[in-house]
C-alpha cells in the first residue's frame, strides 16, 4: 500500500524514518526548503526569480511561519534531515530544526526534480540511484546564475543517467514541469559545465551504469541555493539536506 504524504511526513518527524525521499509517495509534488532571516529574504526571492531553472518557486511563507499551504506539515520537523549552514559554512546536519528556530524565519519551497520522477518511470524510463536505493548524484558546475544581493554563485544539476534510445522521451515528460526544474540544462559530456567524474559527486551518491548504454542527462537542481549560501555568508540559512526534500499534499498533475 502507498503511504499518504501526511504518514511519510509523520514518520519523519517522529525520526523513524530519515532516508532520501526519491521514489516516495508517488504522483505528490516534493519541494526543497530554503530558510532565511527576514534581513535576507527580499535578495533570496530575487534570486529565486531571476534563476527560475533551478529556483522554481512553489510557495513563499511569511516571518515565522511553520505551516505551508502546499502541505498540512510543520517544516520544522516534517522533512527527514536538514543542513544548517553559519556565515556560509556547512555546520551540521540534524533531522528536525526546532531547537535553532527563530521567529524572523522566512521560508521558501522550491521546485524539485523528484516530482517528474514518477512521470518517467511511467514511461518506462528507468531510474539507477532508486533500483541502486541511493541519493540522485548532484554536481557543483561552471553554469554561472544571475546575480541578486548577496546570492551569487554557479548552477548545481541532478544527474540521471538515460538509456540512449529514450534519451528524447525524457527531454519531453520532463519539459511539463515547468515548477520542478522543467527540461534538462544538459545533455552528454560532462566536462563541457565543468564536472570531471561522475562517480565523484558533490552531493547525493555515485550511481553504477554502462556509459555506452546511456547518456546522463543533467537537470538544475534545488540544492543550488546551498551552493550559493557558501558565498553569500548569511549568518544563518537553513535547508533540506540533498536527496530528502518535503513531501506536500499536492499532486504533480497541479504542477
Amino acid at each position: 500500500m502507498v503511504m499518504k504524504p501526511s504518514d511519510i511526513r509523520m514518520s519523519f518527524r517522529t525520526e523513524e524514518n530519515t532516508g532520501t525521499t526519491s521514489g516516495m509517495c508517488e504522483k505528490y509534488t516534493q519541494a526543497n526548503l530554503v530558510t532565511l532571516p527576514k534581513a535576507y529574504a527580499f535578495d533570496f526571492l530575487l534570486f529565486c526569480m531571476r534563476n527560475p531553472k533551478p529556483c522554481p518557486l512553489v510557495e513563499v511563507m511569511e516571518a515565522g511561519q511553520t505551516v505551508p499551504k502546499v502541505a498540512e506539515a510543520d517544516i520544522r520537523t516534517d522533512l527527514p534531515r536538514y543542513r544548517i549552514y553559519r556565515d556560509g559554512k556547512f555546520t551540521e546536519e540534524v533531522l528536525n530544526i526546532s531547537d535553532v528556530w527563530q521567529e524572523d524565519f522566512v521560508t521558501f519551497l522550491i521546485g524539485c526534480s523528484f516530482t517528474f520522477e514518477q512521470a518517467l518511470l511511467d514511461e518506462g524510463i528507468p531510474l539507477f540511484h532508486q533500483v541502486q536505493k541511493k541519493v540522485v548524484p548532484m554536481f557543483d558546475t561552471t553554469i554561472p546564475l544571475e546575480t541578486a544581493g548577496i546570492f551569487k554563485g554557479n548552477m548545481v544539476v541532478s544527474m540521471r543517467a538515460v538509456p540512449n534510445e529514450l534519451v528524447q522521451r525524457a527531454l519531453s515528460i520532463s519539459d511539463r514541469f515547468e515548477q520542478s526544474h522543467g527540461s534538462p540544462v544538459h545533455i552528454g559530456d560532462p566536462e563541457e559545465i565543468g564536472i570531471t567524474d561522475l562517480q565523484k559527486p558533490d552531493y547525493g551518491e555515485a550511481v553504477d551504469f554502462d556509459p555506452a548504454k546511456v547518456t546522463p542527462v543533467f537537470w538544475a537542481c534545488g540544492v543550488t541555493p546551498q551552493n550559493a549560501a557558501l558565498q553569500a555568508k548569511p549568518t544563518i540559512m537553513i535547508t533540506h539536506a540533498p536527496g530528502h526534500m518535503l513531501i506536500t499534499d499536492q499532486m504533480d498533475a497541479n504542477y
